[in-house]
């Protein structure tokens, strides 16, 4: 998925790089209200930076110009939704682009808008979904991460395609880029799905209370009750 430097012309990188800093300065906003309001988040917060870093780090060749790897974001969409995923996605990719050559500084901007932006707006709109139709919590964050890795790599082949139609237009690049790009994702989504079904399982079991303080589970969040009832008083 990281689309590697010097990849995309002018004036393409400059628009991704728009687009993505107008959602990532609102994510920042998020980041400091939930952090205030609960301070137990902090270290979950880390957890997810660190985990979108390792599992966005492990790459497989793929497109020219691009890689093809797990992302990691989806999940911590389902935990701090699509705006705080978007400002880890932009600081992982900062360091990987800096000091693992993965990726690079002109197609920041690009790479946070498919793997940061995209990709978690689809993995918490399925996970709502799936809360609002009662699915079991364990299907609900497999489908979330899986399509929110596979639409990750929907997006960079639309980023491409832009970039470079073939003569029969975009729509035909999309498909081409799409077409080889889901040789590697689409075991690798899967596989994310699984691994992130036992992650979030062990959240639930270590930090349920945590979890229901932040509306993501349904427990009863009896510290959160007595912490504003504290506050009223």
């Amino acid at each position: 998925m990281h689309i590697m430097e010097g990849f995309l012309p002018h004036p393409w990188w400059e628009i991704w790089y728009i687009i993505s800093i107008v959602i990532v300065s609102y994510g920042i906003y998020r980041i400091s209200k939930v952090t205030k309001e609960i301070p137990e988040a902090k270290p979950l917060l880390a957890l997810m930076g660190a985990f979108i870093f390792v599992l966005s780090a492990l790459k497989l060749p793929s497109v020219t110009g691009s890689c093809s790897h797990p992302t990691g974001s989806g999940l911590s969409a389902v935990i701090f939704g699509p705006a705080i995923t978007s400002v880890l996605s932009m600081i992982v990719l900062l360091f990987q682009a800096l000091l693992l050559a993965h990726g690079g500084l002109t197609t920041l901007g690009a790479n946070t808008f498919s793997m940061g932006i995209i990709g978690p707006l689809v993995a918490y709109g399925i996970w709502i979904i799936s809360k609002k139709v009662q699915l079991q919590s364990s299907a609900g964050v497999f489908f979330a991460v899986a399509f929110g890795d596979l639409f990750t790599y929907v997006t960079t082949s639309a980023q491409l395609a832009l970039v470079f139609p073939t003569e029969a237009g975009f729509f035909d690049s999309f498909l081409k880029f799409s077409a080889i790009f889901a040789i590697t994702q689409i075991p690798l989504a899967i596989g994310e799905g699984i691994l992130a079904i036992f992650l979030f399982d062990f959240l639930a079991k270590y930090k349920g209370q945590l979890l229901a303080m932040m509306k993501v589970i349904n427990l009863p969040i009896t510290i959160h009750n007595q912490r504003r009832k504290n506050n009223e008083n």
